[in-house]
């Protein structure tokens, strides 16, 4: 049966080994079944640059490279935790980096992808940091700092990001229904399917528009299937 599998929010890291586990279950047992799997950002809980290594990275290399090497192709958009994830990285294990915004042919319906992070314009102060983080010249630094450094300083944004939040509405939190539906007018979609603001969910939005949340991955796995006749979320 034709299935296609869609993933976000992991956060792997080497301090929760079960998230590991849980992700290399689904790439072992379930992803080599699939037409594709589309990782929709924040697979890591930060990346720092690709010539970091770990046996946690390492790892997620190898579970990649050998559902590649069956025959299903991994994609991959960058989430707000891990948009430092470049080319090296990718040609390591065969994922295929896309834009920030991508549609694909998803069996017939025109289907649009992002991370989500992007959606959310009611956090100001997120939106300024994050157009700040994204301008080439300042990851062209940030790259050639020795990798301490680099550690240290995204455990300091990962630190104060976990501060700020607290200060945060879950509403400022959640996509802009505007500006949302400005990306469906944009890009002549009627479905999105996104991460990042872990609240797992189908919206059916009137007259015809179709918002899929895919969900942060905890003590289960948040995975969306979609197959001709049916899309469903398993664990």
């Amino acid at each position: 049966m034709h299935k296609t599998y869609f993933i976000a929010d992991l956060h792997l890291s080497e301090t929760r080994p079960n998230l590991t586990a849980l992700f290399v279950d689904f790439m072992r047992h379930r992803a080599p079944e699939a037409d594709a799997v589309y990782i929709l950002g924040d697979l890591f809980d930060f990346w720092i640059g690709d010539d970091e290594r770990s046996p946690l990275i390492d790892t997620v290399k190898h579970e990649i490279r050998e559902v590649v090497k069956q025959g299903v192709p991994c994609y991959f958009i960058h989430g707000n935790r891990d948009f430092l994830l470049g080319e090296r990285f990718a040609a390591d294990c065969g994922l295929q980096l896309l834009p920030e915004y991508q549609v694909i042919d998803l069996y017939g319906e025109p289907t649009l992808l992002c991370h989500g992070d992007t959606l959310c314009t009611d956090d100001l102060d997120y939106q300024s940091f994050r157009r700040k983080v994204h301008q080439p010249w300042l990851q062209w630094l940030f790259r050639r700092l020795p990798l301490k450094v680099r550690l240290k300083i995204a455990r300091n944004i990962r630190a104060k990001s976990l501060q700020d939040k607290q200060n945060k509405s879950r509403a400022m939190m959640d996509v802009n229904a505007e500006f949302t539906r400005r990306m469906f007018d944009r890009f002549q979609v009627k479905r999105l399917i996104h991460g990042h603001t872990h609240r797992q969910n189908i919206h059916q939005i009137p007259p015809h528009f179709e918002r899929i949340v895919l969900g942060d991955w905890g003590d289960k796995a948040s995975i969306l299937e979609v197959t001709p006749q049916r899309i469903r979320f398993q664990q």
